[in-house]
C-alpha cells in the first residue's frame, strides 16, 4: 500500500510518517542543568579558594622560595625531612594540642550547659540567650584588644581580684596563664555558637519522653544520660567538628594578645606557620606546615565522622 501510494504521487497518511527525532532538551536534561547551575556558585569557590590554594602550597612546599628576589629552587622533600628536624615543632604541638583539646572541652561543656539552663521558661531567659550570643558577632580583633588591656598587670582583672585581696599574676607574660588566657579568651567569645546550636537541638527533643520517663521514676541525671543526650548526638558531632577545626584555624588571639610568647608557650602551628612563612620568609617550609595542619584537620574530622557509627543515634 505504502509503494502504491508512492507511485501514485499521493501524500502518506499522519500515521505512516516516520517518527521524529527526540528533542534534545528532556525533563531529565533540564532538571540536571538547573542543578549544575545552582551548585556553580559553590563549586567555583571550592576551586578557587581552596583547591588552587592546595595545589599551589603542594607546590611550593617542593620548592625554596626566595621572595625577595622571586628565586624558585626545587628542593623536592626537603622540608618535609626538616619536619623532624625541626627543633621548635615539638612545643608548637604540644601547645597546639593544648590549646585546641582546652578550647574543645570547655567549649562544648559550658555550651551545653548554658544551653540546658536556659531552655527552661523563665523571666529574662532571651536577654540571657542574647547575653551569651553577643561576644559571636564581635569583631575577633576589638574583641582580643579589649581583653588585652582587661588582662595586663595593671588591668582591669587584676584590679578586681586586688578588691578581695588576691594579687593577681602578669596574665599575658607566664606561660602557663597566657595558655589559660587565650584559651578562656577563645571560648568565652565563640560559646555562643554551641549554645544556639544546642538549644535548638534540646527544643527538638519530644516532651513526652521526659514524661514518660518521670513517671518510670527516673532521676534528671538518668533522663539527661538516657533521653537528652543520645537525642541531640547529632548536633554533638556537628559542634565537635565546628569547635576543633576553629580551635586549630585561631590565629587572631595569639597574634593580638601574646605573639605565640612567652618563648613558644603559646605559639600553635597556624600561628608557626605564619612565623616562618611570612616573618622569616620560608615559603616553602611554612607551606609544608600548613599543609600538616590540613592534614590534622582532615584525620580529626574523618575520624570524629567514623566514630558517629557508635555514640551518635540516628532515629529510624
Amino acid at each position: 500500500m505504502a509503494a502504491l501510494t508512492k507511485d501514485l504521487g499521493m501524500p502518506r497518511a499522519a500515521g505512516a510518517r516516520g517518527t521524529s527525532r527526540p528533542s534534545f532538551w528532556t525533563s531529565r536534561r533540564r532538571d540536571a542543568l538547573t542543578g549544575y547551575l545552582f551548585i556553580t556558585p559553590q563549586l567555583a569557590g571550592v576551586v578557587l579558594f581552596v583547591l588552587i590554594p592546595v595545589g599551589l602550597a603542594i607546590w611550593y612546599s617542593l620548592n625554596d622560595w626566595n621572595v625577595f628576589t622571586g628565586k624558585q629552587t626545587f628542593v623536592g622533600a626537603d622540608n618535609y625531612a626538616a619536619l623532624a628536624t625541626d627543633p621548635q615543632l615539638p612545643s608548637v604541638l604540644l601547645a597546639t594540642a593544648v590549646f585546641s583539646g582546652g578550647v574543645v572541652i570547655l567549649n562544648i561543656s559550658l555550651g551545653l550547659l548554658i544551653a540546658v539552663l536556659l531552655n527552661r521558661r523563665f523571666r529574662g531567659a532571651t536577654l540571657f540567650r542574647t547575653l551569651f550570643f553577643s561576644p559571636v558577632v564581635v569583631s575577633v580583633v576589638a574583641w582580643t584588644l579589649v581583653w588585652g588591656f582587661l588582662l595586663q598587670d595593671n588591668g582591669g582583672i587584676n584590679g578586681l581580684l586586688a578588691a578581695i585581696g588576691i594579687t593577681g599574676p602578669n596574665w599575658l607574660q607566664h606561660g602557663d596563664t597566657a595558655m589559660l588566657s587565650v584559651i578562656i579568651t577563645q571560648v568565652i567569645r565563640s560559646v555562643g555558637v554551641n549554645m544556639v546550636l544546642f538549644l535548638s537541638a534540646l527544643q527538638g527533643v519530644p516532651s513526652q519522653l521526659y514524661e514518660a520517663a518521670r513517671m518510670d521514676g527516673a532521676g534528671s541525671g538518668k533522663i539527661f544520660a538516657k533521653i537528652t543526650l543520645p537525642l541531640i548526638s547529632p548536633t554533638v558531632l556537628l559542634t565537635a567538628i565546628i569547635t576543633i577545626v576553629g580551635a586549630l584555624q585561631s590565629f587572631a588571639q595569639i597574634a593580638v594578645l601574646t605573639g605565640g610568647g612567652p618563648e613558644l608557650s603559646t605559639t600553635v602551628l597556624v600561628y608557626y606557620v605564619f612565623q616562618q612563612a611570612f616573618e622569616f620568609n620560608d615559603i616553602g617550609y611554612g607551606s609544608t606546615l600548613a599543609l600538616m595542619l590540613l592534614s590534622f584537620v582532615m584525620l580529626l574530622t574523618l575520624l570524629q565522622w567514623q566514630l558517629r557509627r557508635k555514640w551518635v543515634f540516628h532515629e529510624q
